[in-house]
C-alpha cells in the first residue's frame, strides 16, 4: 500500500451536504448516488468562478468540500457498478 499524502486545506466538510445535496437514482438497475440538481448547479457556478480565479475564500472552501464529495461519490458509484456483476 502506498503512503498517504497529507495536504491540509480549508474546506467545508463534505458530510454537510449528505442530507440536502445527495440523492439516489436507479440507472441500469444500479442505485447510484448523485448530487441534487441544486448542488450540481452550485458546483458548476463555483467551477466557473474557480476557472476565472474569482472565488472568495469562503467559496474556495465550499468548492473544495463539494469537489471532495464528488470524488467520494465517484468512487462509491464505481464500486457499485463493479459489484453489479458479482
Amino acid at each position: 500500500m502506498s503512503p498517504q499524502v497529507v495536504t491540509p486545506i480549508f474546506m467545508v466538510e463534505p458530510s454537510s451536504w449528505l442530507r440536502s445535496g445527495i440523492t439516489i437514482e436507479k440507472i441500469d438497475q444500479v442505485n447510484l448516488v448523485k448530487f441534487t440538481p441544486e448542488l450540481q448547479t452550485r458546483l458548476e457556478e463555483l467551477l466557473d468562478k474557480h476557472k476565472s480565479g474569482s472565488l472568495s475564500q469562503e467559496e474556495e472552501a465550499e468548492y473544495a468540500g463539494i469537489s471532495e464529495l464528488e470524488r467520494i461519490m465517484t468512487f462509491i458509484n464505481a464500486k457499485l457498478i463493479a459489484d453489479r456483476g458479482n
